[in-house]
Parts: structure tokens; sequence; C-alpha cells
């Protein structure tokens, strides 16, 4: 896999078993190994202010996590079979997210990553929806 690549995440969610609602964010990113870890590095704008978050994917076979910073601000930890708490932190003000990881797939090829996580998704400890998320790292032609 190159250095550059695009990067695409898409977040779903359900209740019961129809999609309830989907965000997806398509740009350029920055792809390297450290210490038995892969990262992704990217920005993303705000789609209404247009305000910029920083962000940053690290991820292993058996956890993903999610750093954001900027616009918003928010550490996800997603661990396999595993619930994580975390502060989300927005201009509007800040919410306790639950994050109850059910399944993990990691799939690759010479130039595509795959990662998908299933989860359920608390707010101020109240179930708000069963989740997933897509992301998937192509390597970038010229």
């Amino acid at each position: 896999m190159t250095k550059e690549v695009l990067l695409a995440i898409t977040g779903m969610q359900f209740e019961m078993t129809e999609e309830t609602g989907t965000i997806q964010t398509i740009t350029a990113a920055e792809y390297y190994n450290k210490n038995n870890s892969r990262y992704v590095i990217y920005e993303e704008a705000d789609e209404e202010t247009g305000q910029k978050t920083r962000g940053r994917i690290k991820f292993r076979e058996d956890l993903v996590e999610v750093d954001k910073s900027g616009y918003v601000n928010v550490h996800m930890l997603f661990e396999e079979n595993k619930k994580s708490l975390t502060n989300y932190a927005t201009p509007f003000g800040n919410i306790l997210i639950g994050i109850d990881t059910k399944k993990i797939t990691l799939t690759e090829s010479n130039d595509k990553i795959q990662i998908d996580v299933d989860y359920a998704l608390e707010a101020n400890y109240e179930f708000l929806a069963d989740c997933k998320i897509n992301i998937e790292i192509t390597e970038r032609k010229n």
C-alpha cells in the first residue's frame, strides 16, 4: 500500500433492521505502519460550516481507534466484545457516548483495505442505535 491513499468512511444507524441514517466522507489521506499498528491521517470539513477537523484512524486486527480534533473532538475506541466510554466535544456542548463493539472485520488485498465495525451506540447511558462503520482505504492513482 502506498503512502497516498483515498479514504472512504461510511457510518450507518439502524432501528430494528431498518437503516435510519447514513453519513459518508471521502477524502485524500496518508497511510503508514508504525509499531505493529497502521494509521490513516486525514482532514474533513463540516458540511454546514466548512470548519475543519483533523482525523486519525489507528487499526490492527482486533482494534480500531478514531481520533478527531478541531471543530469536533473525540477519541473513539472500538475493541471487539468490549464497551468503551468517551466524551464527544462539539461547539454546542459535550456528550458522553458509549461504544459497545460487537464485531470488527478487516479485509485486505494489494491495493485496498476494508474495515467493518458493528457496534451499539449510547448517549448519556441511554441506548441510541445499532451502528456500522465501513472504512475503505485504497491506493490513490495519479
